[in-house]
């Protein structure tokens, strides 16, 4: 009976042994969690370094506004990227609310720095940016401007782009401007949602002479 006592006892200690480190164990893994949570707290107090945006010429004010939106390091840079290309303080601010708006960060600079330099208006770029047509189109967009379409011809095809609408392609309507096709003709075929599939027929009415409105009244029913 003592001999089964003293196992008992041995088994109690043991027990109480085991319980003991367990929760020494879930202890240390909670101070170790508290440490890196620390040490994650003081990298996010740490200021973003906005000195890019004050080398590419953005005001103090502006810069004050970014930081409220919370701004990161990519996007500063990104924002820094617009601002050099010639972007305006106010229309930098604008886009980065847009992408706020829609809960994404800033990562069109390189884009918008490319439109810029293209001869985009900015009240078009940040009307790009609200149909969210500053991603992988914009190549496409800026190619546009640089074969000498419209500002307004390359918007409304970017917002049917946006929507999913059968649109006139920037290579097609290069070709058809060239064809000797006046603007407002150009930018009618857009509006009316003229597939990129009619661009050879439309191409072969204007070879055996047809005029633009002759094109319009068969293409558009105008």
């Amino acid at each position: 009976m003592g001999f089964t006592l003293a196992n008992r006892v041995s088994h109690g200690l043991n027990g109480l042994a085991r319980e003991a480190d367990a929760k020494w164990r879930r202890i240390a893994r909670l101070a170790a969690l508290a440490a890196a949570l620390a040490v994650a707290g003081c990298h996010n107090l740490q200021p973003i370094d906005t000195a890019p945006l004050d080398n590419a010429g953005m005001t103090y004010d502006a810069v004050v506004q970014l930081k409220t939106l919370k701004v990161t390091a990519p996007e500063v840079a990104q924002i820094a990227t617009a601002r050099r290309s010639g972007f305006s303080d106010e229309a930098c601010l604008q886009v980065v609310r847009i992408y706020r708006g829609r809960k994404q960060a800033f990562d069109a600079g390189d884009a918008i720095s490319g439109l810029v330099q293209a001869g985009m208006g900015e009240n078009t770029i940040v009307q790009l940016a609200q149909v969210n047509q500053l991603g992988l189109a914009a190549g496409e967009l800026e190619a546009m401007k640089l074969a000498g379409l419209s500002d307004q011809i390359i918007l409304d095809v970017a917002q049917h782009h946006a929507a999913g609408q059968p649109v006139l392609s920037g290579v097609s309507l290069a070709v058809l401007q060239n064809a000797g096709m006046r603007e407002s003709t150009l930018l009618d075929l857009v509006q009316h949602s003229v597939p990129d599939s009619q661009t050879n027929a439309i191409l072969a009415l204007r070879r055996h002479g047809a005029n633009d409105k002759e094109i319009l009244r068969h293409f558009t029913g105008s």
